[in-house]
């Protein structure tokens, strides 16, 4: 493993750790709340079930219309509350839960509380509240007046053994009850008691607590309960779940349900408590009544609570620091009735992604090549952890960001340190091994990049590219060392120019032999493609200046290159102090032997089918046919391609290949015929002479296809 990306993954290993120990001291999860919040926020959307929960607020402007036209102050008469339970009634509200505490006696005498209780048992489903807690002033016992809820939870007492934290807090010593009156004619009696997690903020729920061995559900569990229609509930909890009217209700350590907030305050529709008092009481005198479409509330769960200011039932939420008290119970109710529940992530789950991030990020950041890759690197990874806990959110679970983000933090700024610490000793080596032989651009890539870089020897595949000059012997007698110097400078920089654009690496000059080779130092596996594409241009860019080198030289250039791909040794070759990057091999030989091919069939441009098939028909070109190269007793295919990628083919190529299958059909007049019929083709013109001198041996001539070549 390359040292730099293992010491980066080290890093991230210890800033995984460090990140374990933040979370003993509890810091992640107090970094990770406003994260958590935001993610509520961004994510909130109404569900189905959002229209069938309701809020009967008695905010500000309800005490202000009591007290304006009632003559009423606060505390209200509680029969006042009748004519809001009727009018719910009337419309066909499901169930109706009460926010509100009914501990003492009304101050307007025992007929208010009985004219209460006789409209909450008019009403039927109706959920009162009780306040669980430890206050020496409240019953220790189950009140006889009370009837016990009507639902019973299996496997209960083995969970609260297993889980003994949070039986702390779920067995409640004491409980302050609603009064008599009231509490006679309840379907159900509810916790309104919430515990906040430990920055005040209230982001879960208890949907159940237990006193005096009763289950006591939360207000919006109840009121959920109540809408089944059952007599008795039947429930059942789990490890991490509690099983209930036909749902699985994800549970944490403590016993709580994540609530799933569907928007700020307001979300489900609200009504105020003047509204439908006075839309009842108007109905009853035959007048129109505020609410003119009462039919909302049918099959509707209806949360009353208080939203005044003064009333102090406003609570932080993810949604903000003011949200109403009973629009936590409508967002619970809303929970149930669509069972789009949210669970925590697994704790093992979590610190692996933990993990797994801080090891991306130390390897990221200790193998950049630059500032700009250490820049995306923490634009990527930074962020990562809260996006994936918005992924997480939406497929139900609840992923913290805060430990993710911090790891990736701190393995960033450990693996920015070790990749300054070895940066510069490693391009300073990269420089000193490869100036001998490199181009700069080369050199650059490989320090952006020392990874793909193995010194000494090794064996690849690679494309290797021989070419000459043809009569080059001719041009050297006939030019001074000036001109012929300044001659093959021009020369050998265009083609240089143009392997290099390619990616090629150069090995060496020959006099005006230049030898190349794609796929090493770096990985290419387009190298086949690179090499014939170089091919073609360095043919073109000859073809353009051919004109220009005529008039200084007085002889027309031309220029053979052969092409071969296979396996070679490539790396250092020499003694420690003198040494070329060069390849060793036969697949080199042969590229080198097709170059010199070029001149039995008079082509400029021979490449092996080993290369040629790699290109996948990228380019318009032809098969040559087979030949057999001075030290080798296999023969070899060889094609020319004879433009660039998107061009089309000539009219020539599909002619030779014509006439070539009349070879190999041995039909030798039929195939000197057609090649003589393509004008200009030196190939063409060597096979039509062969042919012909067969057709004119008589029926006894045979010939296998195959050119045996005689010089290199």
């Amino acid at each position: 493993m390359n040292k730099k990306i293992a010491y980066g993954l080290l890093a991230g290993a210890l800033s995984a750790a460090c990140v374990g120990a933040l979370d003993r001291a509890s810091l992640v999860a107090r970094w990770d709340n406003p994260l958590s919040d935001w993610r509520a926020r961004v994510l909130a959307k109404p569900s189905p079930a959002t229209e069938r929960v309701k809020l009967v607020l008695l905010d500000q402007s309800s005490l202000d219309w009591a007290s304006q036209n009632m003559g009423l102050s606060w505390p209200w008469p509680r029969e006042v509350y009748g004519a809001l339970l009727d009018y719910l009634k009337r419309n066909g509200a499901k169930t109706v839960v009460f926010d509100v505490l009914y501990t003492e006696p009304s101050a307007y005498g025992v007929a208010d509380d009985e004219a209460l209780g006789e409209a909450a048992g008019r009403f039927g489903h109706f959920v009162g509240a009780v306040f669980l807690g430890k206050q020496t002033d409240q019953a220790t016992s189950w009140p006889e007046f009370a009837k016990p809820n009507p639902i019973e939870i299996r496997g209960l007492e083995g969970w609260l053994e297993a889980h003994p934290d949070a039986a702390g807090e779920i067995v409640s010593a004491g409980a302050a009850f609603p009064v008599p009156e009231l509490a006679k004619k309840a379907a159900w009696l509810a916790n309104v008691r919430e515990v906040p997690d430990g920055d005040g903020v209230f982001r879960r729920a208890a949907p159940f607590r237990i006193f005096d061995g009763q289950v006591l559900p939360s207000l919006g569990f109840a009121g959920w309960l109540g809408g089944l229609g059952a007599v008795d509930v039947r429930a059942a909890i789990e490890t991490d779940a509690l099983l209930a009217g036909g749902k699985r209700i994800p549970l944490d350590a403590s016993g709580r349900m994540i609530l799933k907030f569907r928007g700020k305050s307001g979300t489900h529709q609200a009504f105020t408590a003047s509204s439908v008092i006075q839309s009842e009481l108007r109905l009853l005198e035959g007048g129109e009544p505020p609410i003119q479409d009462g039919s909302v509330f049918r099959d509707a769960h209806v949360v009353f609570g208080f939203s005044a200011p003064g009333l102090k039932d406003l609570r932080p939420s993810p949604m903000g620091g003011d949200y109403p008290g009973p629009e936590i119970y409508a967002t619970m109710l809303d929970n149930l009735l669509e069972g789009d529940f949210l669970r925590d992530a697994p704790a093992a789950a979590v610190w692996l992604w933990v993990l797994l991030l801080a090891l991306a990020a130390g390897a990221c950041a200790s193998s950049a090549r630059n500032g700009w890759q250490s820049g995306v690197a923490a634009l990527v990874l930074i962020p990562l952890p809260a996006l994936a806990g918005l992924a997480a959110w939406e497929a139900g679970y609840v992923l913290p960001a805060a430990g993710g983000m911090m790891g990736v933090v701190i393995a960033l700024l450990g693996g920015a340190v070790i990749n300054f610490v070895l940066e510069g000793r490693q391009k300073m080596f990269i420089k000193g091994a490869f100036k001998h032989y490199l181009s700069a651009e080369v050199i650059e890539q490989i320090m952006r990049d020392p990874n793909s870089l193995k010194l000494g020897g090794e064996r690849r595949e690679l494309t290797i590219f021989f070419s000459d000059l043809q009569g080059f012997s001719t041009i050297s007698e006939r030019l001074g060392p000036e001109d012929l110097t300044k001659l093959l400078n021009d020369y050998l920089s265009d083609m240089t120019d143009i392997i290099l654009e390619e990616g090629g690496t150069l090995d060496k000059y020959e006099g005006d032999a230049i030898i190349a080779f794609w796929n090493a130092p770096l990985a290419q596996p387009d190298h086949a493609m690179r090499a014939v594409r170089a091919s073609v241009r360095c043919q073109r860019k000859l073809a353009e200046r051919r004109a220009e080198f005529e008039e200084r030289t007085g002889v027309v250039l031309k220029m053979r290159i052969g092409l071969n791909t296979g396996a070679v040794v490539v790396g250092n070759m020499g003694s420690s102090n003198r040494f070329d990057y060069t390849v060793l091999g036969d697949a080199a030989n042969l590229a080198s032997r097709l170059e010199g091919a070029n001149k039995a069939l008079g082509t400029y441009l021979m490449i092996s089918e080993s290369t040629w098939s790699q290109t996948n028909g990228a380019f318009p070109g032809r098969e040559l046919g087979f030949l057999r190269v001075v030290g080798r007793k296999t023969p070899v295919r060889v094609y020319e391609a004879t433009g660039l990628e998107g061009e089309e083919a000539q009219g020539a190529e599909k002619a030779f290949e014509a006439a070539l299958a009349q070879v190999r059909a041995a039909r030798w007049a039929e195939a000197a015929e057609a090649f003589e019929k393509i004008e200009g083709d030196a190939a063409a013109k060597t096979y039509a002479a062969k042919c012909r001198a067969l057709a004119s041996a008589g029926a006894g001539a045979a010939w296998d296809g195959i050119w045996n070549l005689t010089e290199k």
